[in-house]
């Protein structure tokens, strides 16, 4: 699952063919067991770019458009004011990865994505390029928490009926955090995560969907599919180990795209929160990334150094033996919110 793509509002970041309480709440089931019998890399770092103004946007959203040089990047590390990114390429061909940033300074109100792909990078890409504007369209004109909670909903929904109208294979896993009016609105489909430090201490504010998730595996087998045990992975269909996210075409009928999604009323507690793909939570847990993180984040008379805490955290992941890509974006919540 993996490559890389920025997007503040519309635009998009580009690095190479390497970037849900349910609406009001979610009781999530315990999954089943299952008994299991490089070359120098290159690097992007890139600053925010001069600030641009998208008036057609709504929230009145800045934009900045960035494009790497190399197509075959082995890392991204993108800084952002409050923010900063980094992308690891695996060891199983080109990164697939994307993400997406949309800021707006004034209003402190942000929109921020990170997408793991699969079968290829197209279903990434498309949802890094779209999913963002889809959701602001769809919020623009919505007040009430539902109606916010609603529209990233259809966001979802809408871009996988678009990339599916693309007729291309693969797919893609998301986690998106907007901050909206004070509030932050984490939701999730698939297995990118998104793990909020609360003093501290690690908040997952979304829960992976795996078809190894009893509620999962009920939907599935209620629509006539089947899920299975291959090599110690729970598959559906004897093949995607994910249960939900944008594109596979061939899987539809079972990998929804619809998202669940969780509101958080932000506290002086609520230091940072991370948004990750499953290269990093494959090999580390919650826990784990906010006491690496949050030395870099909280503390001291230094400034935050996220770009270093991203590194350290895509490091453990390495020398834990990850082969997956890597794609973690950490953000400073109080920079948006308080």
């Amino acid at each position: 699952m993996s490559g890389i793509i920025a997007i503040t509002n519309s635009s998009v970041f580009l690095s190479s063919p390497i970037f849900r309480q349910p609406i009001a709440s979610t009781s999530f089931s315990e999954p089943y067991n299952c008994d299991s019998s490089s070359s120098q890399s290159m690097l992007l770092k890139r600053k925010r770019p001069a600030m641009i103004q998208i008036p057609s946007a709504p929230l009145n959203f800045i934009d900045n458009v960035a494009k790497p040089e190399d197509d075959h990047m082995m890392e991204i590390n993108e800084e952002g004011e409050g923010y900063s990114v980094y992308c690891k390429r695996g060891k199983r061909g080109a990164l697939e990865d994307r993400y997406s940033t949309v800021v707006n300074r004034d209003s402190k109100q942000a929109l921020f994505g990170v997408f793991d792909g699969h079968g290829g990078a197209k279903a990434a890409e498309f949802s890094a390029k779209n999913l963002n504007r889809n959701i602001m369209l769809k919020i623009a004109n919505r007040s009430c928490q539902d109606e916010v909670v609603e529209g990233v909903r259809e966001g979802y929904c809408d871009t996988d009926l678009d990339f599916l109208k693309e007729d291309v294979n693969g797919g893609a896993c998301c986690v998106t955090a907007l901050i909206h009016k004070g509030k932050v609105i984490v939701s999730n489909a698939g297995d990118c995560r998104a793990v909020m430090s609360r003093g501290g201490v690690a908040e997952a504010l979304t829960v992976d969907h795996r078809p190894s998730r009893r509620d999962e595996k009920d939907r599935i087998e209620s629509m006539g599919g089947y899920v299975d045990c291959r090599n110690g992975v729970w598959r559906i269909q004897g093949s995607l180990a994910v249960s939900r996210g944008i594109g596979d075409k061939h899987l539809k009928k079972w990998v929804i795209a619809e998202p669940e999604t969780r509101i958080i009323d932000v506290r002086p507690e609520c230091e940072f929160l991370i948004l990750a793909s499953d290269g990093i939570w494959d090999t580390v847990n919650n826990q784990e990334a906010i006491d690496i993180v949050r030395p870099f984040c909280v503390g001291g008379t230094k400034k935050p150094d996220l770009s270093s805490a991203c590194r350290k955290l895509v490091g453990l992941s390495v020398t834990r033996g990850s082969y997956d890509d890597m794609s973690v974006m950490i953000i400073l919540l109080p920079h948006f919110i308080l």
